[in-house]
């Protein structure tokens, strides 16, 4: 047996390895809650080995896993390893719930009370969030807030299942200041779609175009997974959720309205620099001039004014349903009113489709003010489109059952979500422009109700998809080739005609209505009798 002087020596010397090596720390001292069978030996895969020493190493660390990897459980420790060895250390973990961030202290509390007696610092302070030492050092827990980590100077942040805490963005940029005295950051997470700050810090830290050491941990490092583990998975979770829970997939993770895949062939296949940047800010973006044998559509989604969102258009070539122009700034709705007017005037006296929310009535106003006689017009029931004035270039302002505009409501907002994913989906649209790509891909289902992320906009989805509803819609007729002119129209009361898709039409059939008649016009869509 060593004597007392001998013992002390080898503690002595057993607390410099652990100090110097979080892995031989938590290998040899700590251990962990089995769900099954209760308290055992924290023993470390090389895999996690490996990923203690990288995060000792470096301040900033992404780590993209797959399920059931133990790395939660690892980051606990390597939280009680910082406080245990050093003093006066602040940790805080955010979480997307309060329950989840608490899971992780709770981790650090068990193996703290599981440690030797010469490794085992007092504590100061104990309750379900939070963790003191003597020493100083301290983990706290919090669930995702704009506040989260303001006005603290911190030791080390871990953004726990970082893809899904809700606006990470501000968070990260009040903790980018509390950790500039030195600190760390550990963000590990799933997938979870395309676009969002995890998914961009990833990329750029794969590219070393951020200051993040990029740690993957694909599930064939575990060495008890196999194949046949792996083919399991596809019949539990799903072969999309597989990929994206097993082999770290950004493309089949999310619940993007449209499919990532899909976004990512536009990405890689469609979208091109713009030939041209106009305007102040140069955020005019043209990808074509306007070809005079080509009809178009302007279509405006007016920003809110409260900062946070963007005045948008699109311009889209009717025929091939081709994006050619894009502008996404902030500008007053005057000015926005004006700059889309003049650019539907270059396109041909294109339509010009503004969505009349309360601040869009500025724009629309500015439009009428210069008496452009292309604006959309929206009857207020919906029930209706008038194409005379649609396809012909022409409006009366004094029929009170329109408004000027675009209305979206509850019921109309689903129909043009649908025709976003309709178009996208089926390849049906050319996108040239990247900036309405990356909006698609953090435009998710969020209790059912698709939009943006939060923290992220999605002004350019849809400006694009109220114009594919509009083109699709008020302008089928013209789409499938069919010209309906004023010369076609001699002889209506154009007061009262109105094509019109009635509901109460058992054969779904389109019929124009005079006065109490009604003709149908079915006629017209077979070119072999025009």
């Amino acid at each position: 047996m060593p004597n007392d002087n001998q013992l002390k020596d080898i503690i002595k010397q057993e607390f410099l390895k652990c100090a110097a090596d979080p892995a031989y720390f938590m290998n040899k001292y700590c251990s962990i809650q089995h769900p099954t069978r209760g308290k055992i030996p924290f023993v470390l895969y090389e895999y996690q080995k490996d990923t203690l020493h990288q995060l000792r190493d470096n301040d900033y660390n992404v780590v993209l896993k797959a399920r059931q990897l133990g790395i939660s459980t690892l980051s606990a420790g390597y939280a009680l390893w910082m406080m245990t060895f050093h003093s006066d250390k602040n940790i805080l973990v955010v979480a997307t719930k309060q329950d989840t961030a608490k899971n992780l202290v709770t981790k650090v509390r068990f193996m703290h009370s599981n440690l030797p007696t010469w490794l085992r610092n007092a504590c100061t302070e104990d309750n379900k969030l939070s963790l003191k030492y003597s020493n100083g050092s301290q983990i706290k827990a919090v669930s995702s807030s704009e506040d989260a980590g303001r006005s603290e100077a911190l030791s080390l942040l871990i953004l726990d299942e970082a893809a899904f805490i809700d606006k990470i963005d501000i968070i990260w940029g009040a903790a980018q200041q509390t950790l500039a005295t030195g600190g760390q950051c550990i963000a590990i997470s799933t997938p979870n779609g395309i676009g969002n700050w995890y998914h961009n810090t990833w990329i750029k830290a794969e590219a070393k175009e951020n200051k993040f050491n990029p740690i993957k941990l694909h599930w064939t490092l575990h060495p008890e997974r196999t194949q046949e583990w792996r083919d399991e998975q596809d019949t539990l979770l799903g072969p999309s959720m597989a990929e994206q829970e097993c082999d770290c997939d950004f493309l089949s993770s999310g619940t993007s309205v449209v499919d990532a895949k899909i976004l990512q062939w536009y990405k890689d296949e469609q979208c091109c620099d713009p030939i041209e940047k106009r305007y102040v800010d140069s955020n005019l973006w043209i990808w074509e001039q306007p070809d005079y044998d080509k009809d178009y559509i302007v279509t405006a989604d007016v920003a809110r004014g409260d900062g946070e969102d963007y005045s948008a258009f699109h311009i889209i070539e009717v025929q091939n349903v081709k994006q050619v122009a894009e502008y996404k700034g902030q500008i007053p709705p005057k000015d926005f009113g004006n700059l889309c007017m003049n650019l539907a005037t270059e396109y041909n006296n294109a339509l010009l489709i503004i969505e009349n929310n309360s601040i869009g009535w500025a724009a629309i106003q500015a439009v009428i003010d210069r008496e452009y006689d292309n604006l959309f017009y929206t009857s207020k029931d919906l029930k209706y489109v008038d194409v005379e004035r649609q396809l012909t270039n022409r409006h009366r302002g004094e029929e009170k059952r329109l408004v000027p505009g675009f209305t979206t409501t509850m019921r109309t907002r689903p129909l043009v979500v649908a025709k976003i994913e309709e178009f996208v989906r089926s390849k049906e649209c050319k996108i040239s422009s990247g900036r309405l790509v990356d909006e698609l891909f953090t435009f998710v289902y969020n209790n059912h109700k698709a939009e943006a992320m939060r923290g992220y906009n999605d002004d350019l989805v849809m400006a694009f998809g109220i114009g594919l509803w509009v083109r699709d819609t008020a302008l089928r007729l013209k789409a499938e080739g069919i010209e309906l002119n004023k010369r076609t129209l001699e002889g209506f009361n154009s007061n009262q005609a109105i094509y019109t898709n009635d509901d109460s039409n058992d054969t779904g059939t389109w019929d124009w209505s005079v006065g109490k008649e009604k003709e149908s016009l079915t006629w017209l869509l077979d070119n072999k009798k025009r």
